[in-house]
């Protein structure tokens, strides 16, 4: 499967739709960005049970602060609905390979029910 861009209009849907989606905060303009696309967008190819998704903060500026992106790259997995890693700076391909197999084997649930209540994630 190839990486998707998404919008603003429909970032909730494509996370809460899918159990695990991985999130690329980007911009045209962004070296580091330019340099790691062809890492996400292989590792996308690599795993069709996870929707790999970008988004351009030059024209989802909107949607970058709901997201507090601070610095670009900027990568974002969910599973089931659920953030579950955040962290700015391109990966190197193994890095980015380790990061899906853990959130692959993450129990969310188990992880949800030791948290209060008010601890999900917000929706953006």
């Amino acid at each position: 499967m190839s990486t998707q861009d998404i919008t603003a209009d429909k970032f909730n849907e494509v996370i809460t739709g899918n159990d695990i989606v991985l999130v690329d905060f980007w911009a045209s303009w962004c070296g580091p960005c330019r340099a790691f696309a062809p890492t996400f967008a292989k590792s996308a190819e690599q795993h069709p049970d996870v929707v790999f998704a970008k988004v351009d903060t030059e024209a989802e500026q909107e949607l970058a602060a709901a997201a507090e992106i601070r610095s670009i790259p900027t990568l974002m997995a969910f599973k089931k609905g659920k953030l579950v890693f955040n962290q700015a700076g391109a990966l190197p391909p193994q890095a980015l390979e380790e990061l899906i197999q853990q959130v692959k084997s993450f129990d969310i649930d188990a992880a949800m029910q030791e948290q209060p209540a008010d601890g999900d994630a917000k929706d953006l």
